[in-house]
């Protein structure tokens, strides 16, 4: 393999998800990886241990998830671009540290290659039952965001846009991936890496004298900027309630103060919800989905059509924030929602919250190990289109 002095190995590729994740990560600037080897997530930091000498990095494999976890935080806040990898278990057991940098604003991206569970549950099958967890799996109020690639080539896509939103908005972000679509081979389309956008950092540009590390610098983001351990910069890194400096403070004031800011942060970001929209305008149905289900979903909604139902399609690209708004809107004029998954119902409830009890929601579950048939999705569509 041949690759640019940027770690870009340009060209049309035939590999699966995950590899083509890995293909991203480094793209995207990535030059440390941490991770413990699980199923079905093994294969992208397997890629990355063998592609990353020969662009100038590391990837350490840790003892376990926690010690990954945290890891990769240190090495952001040494000024490393950095990501971890792993799919239900261990993502169960990162939760404390995805809270702290949700806490402490560190950029770092967490791809989960999603299993069937719970527990140990099916190593080496899909399920999509993980999706609820990355967006509350930690405890308190915290913002984050979540992509959901259905193919090997929005694996690398996506896995950049989502080191872009987490230096943008200094926040960890989740690539919620499946096993099918991380072991599914397809044509990857690789452009060269002057045409691939890449998010910088957001350091400070104050004197270290006059820098404050949770100080938002006035551009209306609501994020601040980062300085690097080791730059001359002063500063405290904590996942205790804390004010501009950084420094614990207990106070009912400040703790409002900051956490209504990470909230808003997310909340208030303009370029974050993203979905996959086709036939909505006239549409009497619409099929909410995302993942490997929304490649199955695609079928069932060709058939529908083949038999004169209005139905239109909705893939969410980006699940968290999920796109209420949009939800709420269709509300006023179709009949029905359709929502197919890989578990027993996660994202149909945000469905059911944004649509309201005046419109049908019909959930078509799936508790993993396999995929929907078409037929199945087919079904539902019938019976809401009635």
């Amino acid at each position: 393999m041949q690759a640019d002095p940027r770690g870009v190995l340009t060209g049309t590729h035939f590999i699966d998800g995950d590899h083509a994740c890995c293909e991203g990560c480094l793209a995207a600037g990535a030059r440390f990886a941490a991770g413990y080897p699980i199923t079905p997530s093994t294969e992208v930091v397997e890629r990355f241990a063998m592609r990353i000498p020969t662009v100038g990095g590391s990837f350490i494999q840790m003892e376990d998830e926690l010690a990954a976890s945290i890891a990769i935080q240190g090495a952001v806040w040494a000024g490393a671009k950095a990501f971890t990898v792993t799919s239900g278990p261990g993502f169960s057991l990162m939760m404390e540290h995805i809270g702290y940098a949700a806490m402490t604003e560190t950029p770092c991206v967490f791809v989960n290659v999603q299993r069937g569970g719970p527990s140990t549950g099916l190593p080496t099958l899909p399920g999509q039952a993980d999706m609820m967890q990355a967006r509350w799996g930690s405890h308190g109020d915290y913002g984050i965001i979540a992509v959901c690639p259905n193919s090997p080539q929005e694996c690398f896509d996506l896995t950049i846009k989502a080191f872009n939103l987490s230096e943008q908005y200094r926040v960890p972000v989740m690539v919620m991936m499946d096993e099918c679509v991380g072991h599914m081979t397809e044509k990857v389309v690789i452009p060269a890496a002057d045409k691939i956008q890449v998010t910088p950092r957001r350091h400070t540009k104050a004197a270290p004298g006059a820098y404050l590390p949770y100080q938002c610098n006035g551009d209306g983001s609501l994020v601040p900027d980062m300085a690097h351990a080791g730059e001359g910069y002063r500063f405290h890194i904590t996942g205790l309630t804390h004010d501009e400096r950084g420094y614990p403070n207990m106070t009912v004031k400040v703790q409002d103060s900051l956490i209504r800011r990470l909230r808003a942060k997310i909340d208030s970001g303009k370029n974050l919800v993203e979905y996959d929209g086709n036939g909505l305008d006239d549409a009497e149905v619409v099929v909410v989905s995302y993942g490997i289900t929304s490649r199955v979903a695609q079928r069932a909604i060709e058939m529908a059509r083949a038999q004169g139902l209005k139905v239109g399609k909705l893939r969410l690209i980006v699940a968290w924030p999920f796109p209420e708004a949009v939800i709420a809107k269709l509300a006023e004029r179709v009949k029905a929602f359709v929502v197919p998954e890989l578990n027993l119902g996660q994202m149909v409830g945000e469905v059911q919250r944004a649509a309201g009890k005046a419109v049908k929601t019909i959930h078509v579950p799936h508790a993993g190990g396999g995929v929907h048939t078409p037929q199945q999705i087919l079904q539902a569509i019938v019976e809401a289109s009635q």
